[in-house]
């Protein structure tokens, strides 16, 4: 199978299998927290002054997506940065058997699409820590396939897969072929949940434009054409770090009346995703993780 890549963003974990394993390892000692500190001093800082790319990106997003000032989106910047180095310490920590405690908000939507027959498709974003959904929002009536990024570290992909399997997790990793479309259509046509992200646009460049943060931006038709077509329920969830060892888990139904045809359905569909994307983003502003610019076609000033 050919492997995922993209231009603008990169969606592999940072380090090769022998760093991982260590990290792992390390992590079955120690409390996280050690770890987030280490890693707000040495390896945040660093960061920032050699990957210039992903500072300008979020820097850009936030002095023209949520207009901050200089020196409060210089802030937010580090603070950013420190997040996400959060959130790959837990996923490892996890990897290494540690525990967190998820709080569910919305969890009555997510049992009562699980009880039907149908499968619905449910939705993920480059915020939080979505990775953790598949350890909580879970029922032994469907199985959860998941869509990964298929060119990530085969030592993650490992990780992943050990534990998924024991909680009916199936991946499904997007491919360059586009040959994951035939077990994405499968998974519905068995009732099944499937999970998607749906804020980069991947494979097909087909997208809607959306207005987000007060700027157009485009995000992928698929999830949403597919919903469309298929007239399958659909679901956004966001799993947002709130302590040290917590995360607040939030599902939303997506739903649009509209009349018109399968596409001006899809268009509603995506609004709505973009909606309440950026209630979230406005209400965790340092828990964005899309280093690249969301705007860039529309011309973002540099500053």
């Amino acid at each position: 199978m050919s492997e995922l890549k993209h231009d603008k963003w990169v969606g592999t974990t940072y380090g090769n299998g022998w760093m991982h394993r260590w990290l792992i390892r390390f992590l079955k000692v120690i409390d996280v927290r050690l770890l987030y500190a280490f890693t707000y001093l040495f390896v945040v800082p660093p960061t920032l002054m050699v990957n210039a790319k992903a500072r300008s990106a979020i820097y850009s997003f936030y002095r023209q997506g949520m207009q901050y000032g200089r020196m409060k989106a210089a802030w937010m910047t580090y603070k950013n940065h420190c997040a996400f180095s959060q959130v790959v310490i837990d996923r490892f920590a996890m990897y290494a058997g540690k525990k967190f405690r998820i709080d569910v908000v919305g969890f009555d939507e997510f049992k009562k699409l699980s009880e039907r027959l149908e499968g619905f498709i449910q939705l993920s974003s480059h915020i939080g820590n979505y990775e953790i959904a598949g350890y909580s929002l879970r029922t032994p009536e469907k199985r959860f396939n998941a869509m990964v990024f298929g060119g990530e570290k085969e030592s993650v992909m490992a990780n992943r897969t050990r534990l998924f399997e024991s909680n009916n997790i199936h991946m499904i990793p997007m491919r360059q072929d586009m040959s994951h479309l035939f077990e994405i259509n499968q998974a519905l046509a068995d009732g099944e949940i499937l999970s998607m992200p749906a804020d980069r646009v991947f494979g097909s460049q087909k997208a809607f434009s959306c207005e987000f943060l007060g700027h157009d931006a485009k995000f992928p038709q698929g999830p949403f054409v597919l919903a469309a077509v298929r007239n399958a329920p659909m679901l956004f969830v966001s799993v947002m770090k709130t302590g040290a060892r917590r995360y607040t888990a939030t599902v939303t139904r997506i739903e649009a009346e509209t009349e018109g045809n399968t596409k001006a359905k899809a268009a509603a569909l995506a609004r709505k995703y973009v909606e309440t994307l950026e209630k979230t983003v406005r209400e965790y502003p340092t828990q964005w993780y899309n280093y690249f610019n969301f705007w860039e076609d529309n011309g973002f000033r540099k500053d």
